[in-house]
């Protein structure tokens, strides 16, 4: 890069001066004007955010057909099933069928397994923390008993 000739040594440093406080005042108004965006966001105090590497977020695809053994965790577990059909049951008790935007919450130490539907795969979002203890697995005479929808849930 080659120096203007024209310009003096004084107004090329006066010029880089107003360019970076020009850039600064800019940068400053901007991420002010965001600062604003987000903290109106919230009335009546500020939320705390806590994030945790204890905890796992995960989203799996289960294809049709495919299920998870059994197994509790030392935390609970929570899931949502985001696109298909997928299942669910508490070891003794009857097999449930999730929709996508449902989510259900198993306790923590509760046996159960999870999956598809036999014939429509199902795209599950999953947050647990703490171990997984995986169990026996899950029988096909198992998997392919009845089935219901949960009644708080039977808006379809």
């Amino acid at each position: 890069m080659s120096k203007n000739p024209k310009l003096s040594k004084g107004k090329e440093i006066l010029i880089t001066v107003g360019v970076a406080a020009v850039m600064s005042l800019s940068v400053l108004v901007t991420q002010s004007g965001l600062v604003f965006a987000q903290s109106s966001n919230f009335q009546g105090g500020s939320p705390q955010v806590s994030q945790t590497p204890d905890m796992a977020n995960i989203r799996i695809l289960f294809p049709a057909g495919v299920r998870s053994s059994w197994h509790s965790h030392t935390w609970g577990q929570l899931l949502m099933i985001e696109e298909g059909i997928g299942l669910h049951q508490i070891r003794g008790r009857i097999i449930e069928e999730f929709y996508p935007g449902e989510p259900f919450w198993t306790p923590a130490g509760v046996e159960h397994w999870h999956g598809a539907h036999p014939e429509v795969d199902a795209h599950q979002l999953t947050i647990y923390e703490g171990d997984v203890e995986w169990l026996d697995p899950v029988t096909d005479e198992q998997y392919h008993g009845v089935r219901t929808r949960p009644m708080s849930r039977s808006s379809r």
